[in-house]
């Protein structure tokens, strides 16, 4: 924060435009910029950091979840959350599935593997009174005007508010991870002392984001008193500084191994790729097994000391719904991060398999029965997806024996009802011939037929790749780290490699699934890592300038008082891509258009693009709010000038506010969610 009388010795720079602006054409109160410029802080005056005893992060995912966690005295400890009751053959449960169940009359009952065994457990007469949820977290990615009010769908249709659901989420968490640090110390462990650390794709939106932090508000995880006791940790971010720490042992290159045929699935190295030193790795496993600890080295990797100054790699994100790419530099001595074009990717995680395998489904038994099986039997279709879940996993580019899935009795049951033939009848008559009914009534799938079933969503990656590869920001990329559960999937990272054709070399963590989990315990114990960021889109509001001849379009001509404006003007805070160091702030001073008035408030408009001039442009949106609270500020001042700075070098946006005359600061919100 920038002291009061700092912000008083500011000198202001006022131009022609300080006379008090006529009312805009927007319907925004009259406002007028005075000092646009752009001031550099030093990190350590923005915030000075309160002190925590432990730092507890939650990835949040879409398909599976998870907490890790530091003491701030053993920062090179970082403890993965205990075992998990339940767990599922073939799936390695060192987090649970993001499941939520709901008591008929809606109140939290279990979440994780929990939910879904109790759910399973219910009779089909009660269980379609009881509200269950997966995969829930992809809403906001998809909601395009993200409010406190979005809803979502259980199992059963019914309609539950989404912040209610994140709220449950995150209040269970907090639970569980405070109780397992209670047993740590012995004592009640008090949640003032943890700082939290919330996992999201980079590619979120704003709204989304803070929808994040409105739930962990309402799960009481922190109070709205209190908002740097939470921190949003981007993904792939999080994954990046984890990488950086690697020692050889702890990854797998790519390049340097022949495939292996045949592994065993508990080796969890990489998926079938053998290591440099075989003995060394299974050591590796074996510790790993016993122990939820992780040694992070406190010198920088082992890879690292190949890295230079100025060397780049990119990290690719692969979750259960999102891909997110980012592309870093490093800057020695202290191994900071430079973010070098803005972070890209989109829903293409591995639920996209998923529904690939629901549109087959659908395509031998008809969509009308695929729906109404899973309204009429919730319980059924979630085993069904969990069979799938542990073939998907099984599934390689040099697989030759067929893949076979178990048909719960109640599809088959309810199909004989619902055709009035057998589901073998349907199989026979379809004209999908890959899948074959084995006489175990299994769903048998030859390979070709369950790799057609991930070429969508790896296609789209590959794409994505392949147009980020092109971009000249992103040349010379030494390293890519391939990371997130997907990463797992021997197709995805064949994919890659022929993408690549040997360009850069491909990286992938042990425990691949725990990369963004462990990495943003470590930047929750250090979030000035990452120095500078790229603003994913064009920020800016809508003032009026003096009306120019030739240069302005006559149609946005307003003559006040004699005076010719130019309407709709946008004045860019920040524009898309552009660099933004840690604490740089974006000033502006704005003047209330009454000396009466309360409260200014003013639209804050967004671009994808990189130029924009007038608010009134396609592709230009209202996205955001930014409240200045000028109640009780009055003074004697001919003009009151209220000083604002917005911060975009962090994970999210802040603004905060001074009254120039007296000194004091103003309370400044911005607020991204629509109402």
């Amino acid at each position: 924060m920038m002291t009061d009388k700092q912000a008083i010795t500011e000198n202001i720079i006022t131009d022609e435009m300080a006379n008090p602006s006529p009312a805009k054409s927007m319907g925004d109160p009259g406002i007028t910029p005075l000092s646009p410029s752009h001031i550099q802080n030093d990190t350590d005056q923005v915030r000075s950091e309160p002190s925590f005893v432990v730092v507890v992060a939650i990835d949040f995912g879409t398909t599976s979840s998870g907490y890790a966690y530091a003491f701030t005295k053993e920062p090179e400890c970082i403890h993965t959350m205990r075992r998990w009751e339940g767990g599922d053959p073939g799936v390695s449960n060192q987090k649970t599935p993001t499941t939520i169940l709901l008591t008929p009359d809606r109140k939290f009952h279990s979440f994780g593997y929990a939910a879904r065994d109790f759910y399973h457990d219910l009779d089909p007469s009660e269980s379609k009174h009881w509200l269950y949820l997966e995969k829930f977290k992809m809403k906001l990615h998809t909601t395009a005007n993200l409010s406190i009010d979005t809803d979502l769908h259980a199992a059963n249709g019914k309609r539950v508010k989404a912040l209610d659901i994140f709220a449950y989420a995150l209040a269970f968490f907090k639970e569980q991870a405070l109780k397992e640090l209670s047993d740590q110390t012995g004592g009640d462990f008090d949640n003032n002392d943890v700082r939290w650390v919330i996992t999201v794709p980079a590619i979120w939106k704003m709204p989304a984001k803070q929808f994040m932090r409105e739930a962990a508000y309402k799960s009481g995880l922190v109070s709205r008193e209190n908002p740097e006791q939470l921190i949003i940790a981007l993904e792939p971010e999080a994954a990046s500084i984890y990488c950086r720490k690697l020692r050889l042992h702890q990854m797998v290159d790519l390049g340097t191994q022949t495939t292996q045929n045949g592994f065993s699935p508990t080796d969890n190295v990489g998926s079938g790729m053998t290591q440099v030193s075989p003995g060394h790795a299974k050591e590796h496993v074996r510790r790993n097994r016993q122990s939820r600890t992780f040694l992070v080295e406190n010198v920088i990797g082992e890879l690292w000391s190949e890295l230079e100054e100025g060397d780049r790699y990119v990290v690719v994100d692969c979750g259960g719904g999102t891909v997110d790419l980012t592309v870093h530099q490093i800057r020695l001595p202290e191994g900071h991060l430079k973010e070098l074009y803005k972070a890209s990717g989109g829903p293409y995680g591995s639920i996209g398999i998923d529904y690939e395998f629901e549109k087959l489904l659908c395509k031998i038994f008809g969509q009308d029965f695929v729906d109404q099986f899973k309204i009429k039997r919730p319980a059924a279709w979630v085993d069904l997806m969990i069979a799938f879940e542990s073939r998907k996993r099984a599934a390689a580019p040099d697989r030759t024996n067929p893949l076979n899935i178990n048909l719960p009795f109640s599809f088959i049951d309810y199909y004989k009802k619902f055709r009035g033939h057998s589901v073998e009848h349907a199989l026979r008559k379809s004209n999908v011939d890959f899948v074959k009914w084995s006489s175990q009534g299994m769903l048998r799938m030859s390979p070709d037929a369950m790799n057609s079933l991930f070429k969508p969503t790896i296609d789209h990656i590959i794409q994505h790749l392949t147009e980020l590869f092109e971009k000249p920001e992103v040349s010379n990329i030494k390293f890519l780290f391939l990371v997130g559960g997907f990463a797992e999937s021997p197709l995805l990272q064949q994919a890659v490699q022929n993408m690549l054709q040997g360009r850069s070399r491909i990286i992938i963590p042990h425990d691949v699934g725990l990369t963004i989990l462990k990495g943003a315990v470590l930047f929750g114990l250090d979030p000035s890592v990452i120095k500078v960021r790229r603003s994913p889109l064009t920020y800016g509001v809508g003032v009026l300038n003096r009306f120019v001849e030739g240069k302005h379009p006559p149609e946005k001509l307003l003559v006040k008082d004699g005076t010719r404006w130019c309407t709709d003007v946008f004045d860019t805070f920040i524009a898309a891509d552009q660099s933004v160091a840690l604490g740089e702030m974006v000033k502006r001073s704005y003047t209330p258009a009454k000396p009466s008035q309360q409260v200014i408030v003013i639209h804050v408009y967004c671009s994808e693009r990189e130029n924009v001039s007038f608010i009134s442009e396609p592709g230009v949106k209202k996205c955001g709010t930014l409240r200045l609270d000028v109640s009780g500020t009055e003074s004697t001042a001919l003009r009151r000038e209220i000083q604002t700075l917005m911060q975009f070098g962090d994970t999210e946006i802040r603004a905060m506010a001074v009254d120039v005359s007296t000194g004091r600061t103003v309370k400044a919100s911005i607020d991204f969610l629509s109402h």
